[in-house]
């Protein structure tokens, strides 16, 4: 069986300024998931899973869905707000999204295989999705997942902050721990963020960090549901809270209930965090056409 690739879609895009989702980057009018789903094709996915808010349904239809359903089997899932545990309701003012951990459960029931998790608005790099593929085909350890890691240096806008889970990896090449790192930012020193205790984190770029490349068994959902589930019983009134992956699996690598291997990528990570980002991707999206990575016209 093929594995399936999950789209994260449902973001709301604060600070880009629009549905950077549909933006368009490439010579014919291409989407950064256009490229990350003819990557997929050409890695050996079977299947595209998109999470998406319900008011972006029509225009993600006619993009995506009713565009490429010749090209590969294409399913979507709503990230409704109202999607909660048994007991729960949703707080009056809610608007934000749960988070990554909550996107990945309500697509429960449409994936029962090997899947890989991606952001609709990074660009990842041909080597990447080979590399995620061959180890959701080749690993049959169910409580075994992974991560297709990035050097950070590479990963950093020039226009504003940006949110990285740092990973700790040990000498074999497995998780110890990762750690959601919030507003890192460019410095001629290296990388910088601010510090629970009010004293700046300092990286030095090498660092090995999460861009949400992740591999996944099915087991990962029961995982999951645990962690939704305690960070409503602490957090359900913050209207702006968000559970995100790595932190829902962190206690879990720590304990031993799962491993997740780390594997690195050579190839190179680009997104659009910010709108000033956008020509830089349009620049590389175009230089690798001129090379021959891609045709002019994906699809």
């Amino acid at each position: 069986m093929k594995p399936t690739l999950m789209v994260l879609a449902a973001g709301m895009g604060s600070r880009y300024g629009g549905l950077k989702q549909l933006d368009q980057v490439g010579p014919s009018g291409e989407t950064i998931i256009d490229y990350s789903i003819y990557d997929a094709i050409r890695a050996g996915f079977g299947k595209i899973v998109f999470v998406i808010r319900r008011d972006i349904e029509q225009p993600f239809r006619e993009a995506f869905i009713d565009r490429l359903k010749n090209h590969i089997e294409i399913d979507y899932v709503f990230q409704e707000l109202d999607n909660l545990p048994s007991g729960y309701k949703l707080p009056e003012g809610r608007q934000k999204p749960w988070g990554t951990s909550h996107a990945i459960l309500v697509t429960k029931d449409k994936i029962k295989e090997p899947f890989g998790v991606i952001n609709a608005d990074d660009y990842y790099g041909v080597e990447s999705f080979k590399i995620l593929r061959e180890f959701l085909v080749n690993d049959k350890d169910d409580n075994n997942y992974t991560i297709v890691g990035y050097r950070m240096g590479n990963t950093l806008s020039d226009h504003g902050h940006v949110n990285r889970g740092v990973c700790r990896v040990s000498p074999s090449g497995f998780l110890e721990g990762i750690v959601e790192t919030r507003k890192i930012s460019k410095t001629p020193q290296g990388a910088v963020a601010p510090g629970a205790d009010g004293k700046d984190l300092m990286f030095t770029g090498e660092e090995v960090v999460s861009m949400n490349l992740w591999g996944f068994k099915p087991s990962v959902y029961y995982l999951l549901e645990k962690e939704f589930t305690s960070f409503l019983q602490t957090r359900i009134d913050d209207l702006t809270a968000e559970l995100d992956i790595p932190t829902s699996v962190d206690k879990y690598v720590k304990d031993g209930t799962i491993t997740i291997q780390i594997l690195k990528t050579g190839g190179k990570w680009f997104g659009v965090t910010y709108r000033e980002d956008k020509p830089f991707v349009v620049e590389s999206i175009k230089n690798m056409v001129d090379a021959g990575i891609y045709p002019a016209k994906l699809f």
